[in-house]
């Protein structure tokens, strides 16, 4: 067990340093969350007026939705660097080391929850310069990000499972748009799911993404309902664990066939 959280640091550390060469991508990867912030908070600030949403500001109920859909698309993309370490060989290199098996996966998850919580500080940050409050204060936002991650990681181990069997990028690629847009809008990232049609407010109960955004959402409040942000937070984390065995499976499937 040592051996293999040792070997997951490294292979974190080295997927940190290939980012840390190209630090432009984590500002692209947050260029459409910042104009959904930039342009949805002015734009749709009155709907918080419609009866049913529950007022207050919609800066305030729109950040946390914008911290989990950021962490959920990089996530989603987490398959294309598997892709990418397969077409260069990098990952059968690996599997001739005595590099722990485990570790090839788990290094990548690690690396995804440390850059979520760069962007959520980023996201977080320009949101107070916005004018966003955020009462639940530094424990709230640490069960925002918290959420976030186990989101983004049960996502980013689908997705490197997905690679790993299909190991083509446009496969991924159609994949991801596929699955993540439509999570994104059936939840209420962007609007209260009380005033959706029933029919998307059924799939909301059921998508994690939504569980994210209401236990996110749910901590960031003064009075917190810590029923209802423990049991979002518990089915996500049963939702990561689920998706970890499932590319744990994609992986002993890709050994066999090298």
């Amino acid at each position: 067990m040592t051996t293999a959280l040792v070997h997951s640091w490294y292979q974190c550390t080295r997927l940190l340093r290939n980012l840390s060469r190209q630090p432009a991508w984590i500002v692209i990867s947050l260029m459409q969350p910042l104009i959904y912030l930039l342009i949805f908070a002015p734009t749709f600030k009155r709907v918080v007026q419609i009866p049913g949403f529950g007022g207050g500001s919609y800066l305030d109920y729109l950040v946390p939705g914008i911290v989990v859909m950021t962490v959920l698309f990089s996530g989603g993309w987490a398959g294309m660097g598997v892709v990418d370490d397969l077409d260069k060989g990098v990952i059968d290199r690996f599997l001739v080391t005595p590099a722990s098996r485990a570790s090839i996966l788990c290094g990548r998850l690690l690396q995804g929850a440390v850059l979520a919580i760069i962007q959520a500080a980023i996201i977080l940050g320009l949101g107070l310069l916005l004018g966003a409050d955020y009462p639940g204060g530094p424990q709230g936002i640490a069960l925002l990000v918290l959420v976030s991650i186990l989101l983004g990681e049960g996502i980013g181990a689908v997705t490197s499972g997905l690679a790993l069997l299909a190991r083509r990028e446009e496969t991924v690629i159609a994949v991801v748009n596929m699955l993540l847009t439509p999570l994104m809008f059936l939840s209420a990232v962007f609007m209260r799911t009380q005033l959706m049609p029933h029919w998307i407010q059924t799939i909301a109960r059921y998508n994690p993404v939504n569980w994210a955004v209401a236990a996110g959402r749910g901590a960031m409040q003064a009075q917190v309902d810590w029923n209802a942000v423990l049991w979002h937070a518990g089915y996500l984390a049963v939702f990561a664990g689920v998706c970890a065995v499932l590319a744990t499976l994609a992986f002993r499937v890709y050994q066999r066939s090298v």
